[in-house]
């Protein structure tokens, strides 16, 4: 009499994919998308769509038929405003005090900013949440009312500063021709430094403890740790604020177009901004839109250069 043979159990069958549903993949897509819409429609709406038509703008413009009341007509006019802004002297001018403002203002800014930040981060002050907030606390204050009450600050008659000076015999004149860029400059590195601070300051924080540890242990001090450690590691967030520095440098219209209120050595053209806005409130939407689009291809190239320069310098 033979015994059964066992069967072993069949394997359970694999799904097919061509039969397997696929709505999954649908609804996977349709949750992306409503997470990336609300980020999408405001950027096409309110950044791609003006910069889209200030180009449009830049290669049109108006032609007038029928002498001086005839019929306006705007046509198309090629580099014809890029001419215009090129060839404008009061356009390089403002661009030549921008970027002696840039040149100066930024690098003392972001070496305040990055000083305060090794000192909070540091053990030599007490109470750095209080500090850290005083340092912040600038960056609170709207630029426009900022730039109102330094120019209280700033005023021959109504300054308390200008009268202690003169009190004891030192003359000075803020809004003069020769030092108001200066005082523009530092209603900015009042504002600012707190902001970029808090940017260095995050990624001091992010540093592991036990670097420092071993940094003591090796007899390294405070300074040595400072120079070798901390500024290596937080060398991305510098470059990171020197980037917005640069791009808020050429967008620089608040404080000089108040300043113009008190000081009749900033005129309407002092910027590049205060000159674009002045000609497009003249009616000339054209060659605004022309020189809006130089303005912000200079910002590209200068923070774009920068950043590649610092690129090449940090894997060197």
């Amino acid at each position: 009499m033979t015994s059964p043979t066992s069967i072993a159990p069949a394997p359970p069958a694999l799904p097919n994919r061509s039969t397997a549903p696929r709505y999954r993949v649908g609804v996977r897509s349709g949750t992306i998308a409503s997470f990336l819409l609300p980020f999408f429609v405001p950027f096409l709406l309110f950044y791609v769509a003006p910069v889209v038509y200030a180009l449009v703008e830049s290669f049109q413009k108006i032609e007038r038929s029928g002498g001086q009341f005839g019929t306006v007509s705007t046509v198309f006019g090629g580099v014809t405003q890029y001419a215009a802004v090129l060839s404008d002297s009061e356009f390089w001018a403002s661009l030549g005090r921008v970027g002696l403002f840039g040149v100066v203002q930024v690098p003392v800014m972001l070496f305040l900013s990055l000083l305060i930040a090794l000192l909070l981060d540091s053990r030599l002050v007490s109470f750095p949440s209080f500090f850290r907030l005083t340092a912040f606390l600038p960056y609170a204050v709207p630029g426009l009312i900022a730039a109102i009450m330094w120019s209280f600050l700033y005023h021959p008659q109504l300054s308390p500063v200008v009268q202690i000076l003169s009190d004891i015999g030192i003359s000075v004149d803020f809004l003069d021709q020769s030092s108001v860029l200066w005082s523009i400059a530092n209603i900015s590195t009042w504002l600012w430094t707190g902001y970029n601070m808090l940017i260095i300051y995050s990624a001091l924080q992010a540093i592991p403890q036990e670097l420092y540890e071993a940094a003591r242990l090796d007899g390294a001090g405070n300074l040595a740790i400072a120079l070798r450690i901390k500024l290596p590691i937080v060398f991305p967030s510098i470059v990171l604020t020197t980037i917005f520095s640069i791009i808020g440098t050429l967008q620089l219209y608040a404080e000089p177009s108040v300043l113009a209120q008190v000081a009749p050595s900033v005129s309407t053209t002092y910027t590049p901004n205060m000159m674009t806005y002045g000609i497009a409130s003249g009616g000339n939407y054209q060659q605004a839109a022309a020189m809006s689009v130089v303005i912000a291809i200079a910002t590209f190239i200068l923070s774009f250069g920068f950043m590649k320069i610092t690129s090449r310098r940090s894997d060197a």
